[in-house]
């Protein structure tokens, strides 16, 4: 396969869809029932094959891995899921203010509508 084929940059690709179910639960270490409790508390939504298999991309894996931790700490299901979300919430949110900082601290004084 070459770099020309259209699966050559999707291997890098954190969104790709690249993880069976089985393999996505090996990978972080639950089984595939836990896979599909997460998707059906819309934590993640897996793709589907042709078949109609799901599919799973890095980055659904990670955040899959970050509920089975509170999970295993004694968090149910449902509110790790929740905590999830509010996690991924907030850091965006401090992504977000830190740029409206440096673009505050960038304008020259004077610039601001008064």
């Amino acid at each position: 396969m070459t770099a020309d084929t259209p699966l050559g940059g999707r291997l890098d690709d954190d969104d790709y869809p690249a993880y069976t179910m089985g393999r996505a639960a090996e990978m972080i270490g639950t089984t595939p029932g836990f896979l599909r409790a997460v998707g059906e508390a819309r934590l993640i939504t897996p793709l589907r094959s042709e078949g109609g298999h799901r599919r799973y991309s890095r980055h659904q894996l990670r955040i899959a891995a970050r509920a089975r931790e509170l999970v295993d700490r004694g968090t149910p299901i449902e509110a790790a899921c929740r905590i999830v979300v509010l996690e991924d919430q907030l850091e965006e949110s401090q992504r977000i203010n830190a740029e409206y900082r440096r673009a505050a601290q960038a304008a020259p004084e004077g610039s601001a509508a008064g």
